[in-house]
Order: structure tokens, then sequence, then C-alpha cells
């Protein structure tokens, strides 16, 4: 049964005076004392959920592939004749046989034939840049985009991750936690982040993106200094509490620029940057939330002095020699190769994209690093595999590079 409330709507007497051809003049008004019945659940026929988020996802289907080609990964072949099945979007198990298993329930399960066609498992990005989104043809302006412009283009960028085959990325610098909570409510179509919020930086450092002509007084430390990228902290307290920031806004990890840059306008390739006591404050906080800090870094130098004071992980590494291989190797941490954005940010294509400083420093590090990648597969490195940094070179990249 319906549920009823009454609605009261109280007699009053009002009095209006009005003014009619010279006499003024009083009339009363009435309204009478009358009882509405409303049925206040008419009409509301969703549930409190869908109504405040009205782009849940619809619930999952069951699914069967069948017949299809799919793809090993680990021994690198096609096995034919694949019956796989999807159930509340977990592939539960995979049967194979040239003819239709018995277990295939087609009221159960709706079926997607897959013949002649090839299934792979979703492809997994290790470095990417989300919030370096497509738009503009100059790095500068692309690291200056106001922060409004670049989430609205996001959408686009995960979109097209996802449109690849792309079903989970790393971000290593730029994208931050709300995103992922609104992937797994469905407001965003995008893959799965695992994110490390800002990468932070020291002043002067490559995720510090200010030109060297602004003064100090245009910036404010740490924690009031964000960029599309990264944020700058100075010192052990501002360190720890710019990790500390980054996993209370949804970092899984911590990301550090250990050495120079490409992009950075005002820093050296040769620089080492963060002081030790400043890495093991930034590593200390990793340790306390059970995870771990990767690095920005191309020289030997730079490498070595992350990894012997914890750093797991070395983004880039361009100028890796072999003793710094081994001595990761040792430390049991991995290397993140990224040789295809250098080769993109070199073409013709892109020679207005960077300028001349930034472009003298992309060539230096594109062809040692090739030799960089000789010494990581001689010493056995584990790798993380790469294909994008910022979407507007991820746009023209559909290549792999060994």
């Amino acid at each position: 049964m319906s549920e009823y409330k009454s609605i009261i709507f109280a007699g009053m007497w009002r009095c209006f005076s009005f003014q009619l051809r010279g006499h003024r003049n009083s009339i009363l008004t009435k309204i009478k004392m009358t009882t509405y019945q409303i049925d206040v659940n008419e009409g509301m026929n969703k549930s409190l959920a869908d109504l405040v988020a009205p782009w849940r996802p619809e619930p999952l289907k069951n699914y069967c592939i069948s017949n299809t080609n799919l793809i090993d990964v680990v021994s690198g072949v096609s096995l034919p004749g694949a019956y796989i099945f999807i159930e509340q979007g977990i592939i539960s198990k995979v049967e194979f046989g040239s003819e239709k298993p018995v277990t295939v329930d087609e009221v159960a399960f709706e079926i997607i034939d897959g013949t002649g066609k090839y299934v792979t498992p979703g492809l997994i990005d290790s470095h990417v840049h989300i919030a370096s989104v497509a738009g503009e043809a100059d790095l500068t302006k692309l690291m200056l985009m106001p922060k409004s412009v670049a989430l609205l283009r996001i959408r686009y960028t995960l979109e097209a991750a996802l449109a690849r085959g792309f079903t989970t990325v790393r971000d290593c610098g730029g994208a931050e936690g709300f995103l992922k909570a609104e992937i797994r409510q469905g407001s965003l179509n995008g893959p799965r982040l695992i994110t490390c919020g800002h990468a932070i930086s020291q002043t002067g450092g490559h995720g510090d993106l200010r030109s060297g002509a602004l003064p100090a007084s245009a910036f404010d430390s740490c924690s009031c200094h964000f960029g599309q990228v990264g944020v700058v902290a100075d010192g052990v307290p501002e360190c720890y509490k710019a990790a500390r920031e980054e996993f209370r806004r949804g970092a899984d990890f911590i990301k550090i620029m250990g050495g120079g840059g490409v992009a950075s306008p005002t820093d050296k390739i040769s620089n080492k940057q963060f002081c030790d006591d400043e890495i093991k404050a930034l590593v200390d906080v990793a340790n306390s939330y059970h995870t771990y800090v990767t690095a920005h870094a191309y020289t030997a130098e730079a490498i070595q002095n992350c990894i012997k004071l914890g750093v797991k992980g070395i983004e880039h590494g361009n100028l890796l020699d072999e003793r710094t291989a081994e001595l990761m190797a040792e430390l049991g941490c991995y290397l993140t190769p990224t040789l295809v954005t250098y080769k993109v940010m070199g073409s013709d294509q892109f020679s207005a994209f960077l300028g001349p400083e930034n472009s003298r420093k992309n060539t230096e590090v594109l062809y040692k690093g090739i030799n960089a990648m000789k010494i990581a597969q001689k010493k056995k490195l584990n790798l993380f595999w790469f294909r994008f940094i910022g979407s507007s070179i991820w746009l023209s990249n559909a290549r792999v590079s060994y």
C-alpha cells in the first residue's frame, strides 16, 4: 500500500487595500482550509543509488566467446577452437574443441561468435602520463595548460587507451586518485589506473616546469605548487608531507625525479636530484604504506644514488652502464625503458614540439638509450613494458621497438 502524508494549507484572512475612484476600500479574502493526499512514492521506480548516479553501468552479463583463436602470451602461439567463458566480468574458464562444449548454456551465457577472430589478454602500459593530454603542438604550452582544460580532455585520453587494447596503465605523474574511482563507478570509460599521483621533484628539478625567468615569489612550496605532472618539495619535512599527501589522495606508489630530464626547462640530463636524506624520507613513507618508490633517472650516477637508498624502480635509464645494471639486478630493481618516445619527439613531425635545448637533450638520450637496452638485456634486468608518455605522442605511436 502506498504511503500518504497530509499537507494542510492553513486558512487565513488577508486584507488588501486598493485605491478606486479616489476612495480607499478594503477587501477581505478567505482561503478555505483544504487537505490533500499525496503519494510520495508515485513515479519513484528507481533505487536511490540509480537516481544519484545515473551513469552506473548495467549489471554485468555472462558471455561465451565461441570458437576463437586465443593468443598464449607465455608460449607465443595461437590456440584455435577456444571457448572463453566470462562470468560477471571475470574469465571463469577456457575450453578447447572443434565443437561447442556441452557446458555452454545459451540461456545463462550470451554467445559471441569468435570464428576467424583472435583474443589476447589486455595490454598493460607501465609508464603513462594521462594528464599530459593532446591538444597542443608545443611542449611549453602543453605543460602550462590549465588543469580545468586538461581534466576535460582526460576523458578522450582514457577512452583512446581502452580502444587501443590497454586494460591497465601505470601512470607515472599526473593522474589523481579520483579518476580511478570514477572509472570504477562508470562515469568515465578507461583502463584500470595504477597511479603515483604527482611525481615529486626538487625545486629546479625535472618536475619543476617553471621558466628560469620566474621569480621565487611566484611560487609557494610543496603542497601549494602542483603542476600537471609534478609537485615540488625541498628538505626532509616537505618530502615527508608531499609523499603522504599523494597517498592521502589515492596514490598506489611514489614517483620521484632523481635526475635531469628532457622536458624540464632549467636542469641538465647530468644533474643528480634530491639529497640522500630527502630520498630516504620518500622511501620511508612508501615503506610505511607497504609499497615502493620509482625514480626518473637517466645517468648511472643518478640511478645508483636512488637504488642504494631504497628506490625499487628506474624509469628511462638511457645512460645505464654495466656496473649499474649489475647493481640493479643484485638489488632486485626493475627498469622501464621508454626509447620510442624520444624517437617520435625527434621526428620531423614533432620538430616544433621541443625547443632547441630540449631537442638537444632528446637526441642525447635517444642514441645512448639503444646501448642501455643492450646492457639491460645482457644483465637480465626485469623490464616493464612501455608504449607512450604523453597522449600527444601516444596518438602517433603505433609501433613496438626492440
